[in-house]
Formats: structure tokens, C-alpha cells, sequence
């Protein structure tokens, strides 16, 4: 497809990691699409899925995923499904060794993204129906943490349940617009680094924010 070689040589401009590019390459974005959105599988917009929410654009993806800094064995826990793609993304990150923990709150996607996540053969890779904001205590300490909305600020409870020199990537700050952060953690607190600015559809849940809006990302 002319527009998926059009985003490979600009990520490769950008000197994107080859891995991630290889993983971007064998997760097949269309799987994930709607048929009546397929021509845009590869246009580096986002792409509405269900209930409001959105197949975030390749380019944000990509660039999240480069922060988390994954390795082969991390345990990764992400916070917002949607339809499966990154988790099937952080999945070949981190390889049969490693696990991915992805969460999502409304039933919806739950469905569609266990579907997809089983219909790739990501095994390594589980969906949980569950609030995210309060992470998954059964299964950490996390290597890595993606949150894939807009929160308020980084829960507490994911900041416990991340390892010491553990990274979390999340989008933070008001319903409006947020600041991509990736914060390592040193001891019991976080350091931070600043990545730009975007607009994610908000986080639900206990940590999240209390008005649901439609933002598609």
C-alpha cells in the first residue's frame, strides 16, 4: 500500500527504532479498521471506533510505543485497549518471553479487542474488562506502563505497581489538552520528560476524569 510505504520512510527520516518499525510491519493495521474506513487503514490520522472512542493515529502510536523504551521479557501493562492494535504492537515488542497486560473499561471493546488480539495468535498478550486507573496488582510490578487517555495525573496505584526504573508514557493534563510525559521511576517518585502536546479521549474510571466527552485521538 502506497500510504503504509508513504509512513515507513518518513518514520525512517525521523530515525524511528527499526523494531519498531518491524512491529509496526507485522501487525497488520486493517485488521483492525471497520471495512467501510479500510482505504484509511494507513492514513496517519485517527480512526473512530466504537462508543466514542478511536484507533489512534499510526504516527502518535509509534511514538508513545518509542518512549516506552521496550525490551524482550518486559511485562507491559496498558491502560485502554480500544481494539487491540497497540497491545498486539507491545506484544511483538517484548516477544514470547514477555507479557502484555491491556486494559479496557467499556464491554464493547473488550469484545472486539479480545477478538483481535486472538485472531493474531498474540498469545502473550491478555485483555482485561476492568477500571485501568487502578492497574492490575495481580500482575505487577510492570517493567513498562503505556496509558492511551487523557488523565488528570499519573494514579497512584500505577505508580506502585511499576518497577523501580520502570517508564510510564501517558498523556496528562485537563480534558482540553494534555502533555505526553514519560516518567521513569526512581525510588518512590517519578522524573519526568516532557514530550509535546496532543488530545486523547479521557480516562474513565476511579483515577480518570469524572465527564465523559468524545474526543476522537
Amino acid at each position: 500500500m502506497v500510504q503504509k510505504e508513504h509512513l515507513i520512510s518518513f518514520w525512517r527520516e525521523r530515525r524511528l527504532d527499526e523494531r519498531l518499525i518491524d512491529a509496526f510491519l507485522h501487525v497488520p493495521r486493517e485488521f483492525f479498521v471497520s471495512p467501510d474506513l479500510l482505504d484509511q487503514a494507513y492514513h496517519d490520522h485517527p480512526l473512530p471506533t466504537l462508543r466514542g472512542q478511536s484507533l489512534s493515529q499510526p504516527s502518535t502510536v509509534m511514538f508513545m510505543t518509542q518512549a516506552l523504551d521496550i525490551r524482550e521479557g518486559h511485562t507491559v501493562l496498558e491502560i485502554g485497549s480500544g481494539v487491540g492494535f497497540q497491545a498486539c504492537l507491545l506484544g511483538y515488542l517484548t516477544g514470547s518471553t514477555g507479557k502484555v497486560i491491556t486494559t479496557e473499561i467499556i464491554p464493547e471493546l473488550v469484545h472486539v479487542a479480545r477478538r483481535n488480539v486472538e485472531g493474531l495468535k498474540c498469545s502473550h498478550v491478555q485483555v482485561l474488562e476492568r477500571d485501568g486507573s487502578q492497574g492490575v496488582p495481580e500482575e505487577a510490578p510492570f517493567d513498562r506502563v503505556m496509558i492511551t487517555a487523557a488523565c488528570p495525573q499519573i494514579p497512584q496505584p500505577i505508580i506502585e505497581q511499576t518497577k523501580e526504573g520502570g517508564i510510564i508514557v501517558a498523556p496528562i493534563g485537563d480534558l482540553k489538552e494534555q502533555t505526553m510525559v514519560k516518567a521513569t521511576k526512581v525510588g518512590k517518585r517519578l522524573e519526568f520528560e516532557f514530550l509535546g502536546n496532543f488530545v486523547f479521549v479521557p480516562m474513565q474510571g476511579k483515577y480518570g476524569f469524572k465527564t465523559e466527552i468524545n474526543v476522537n485521538v
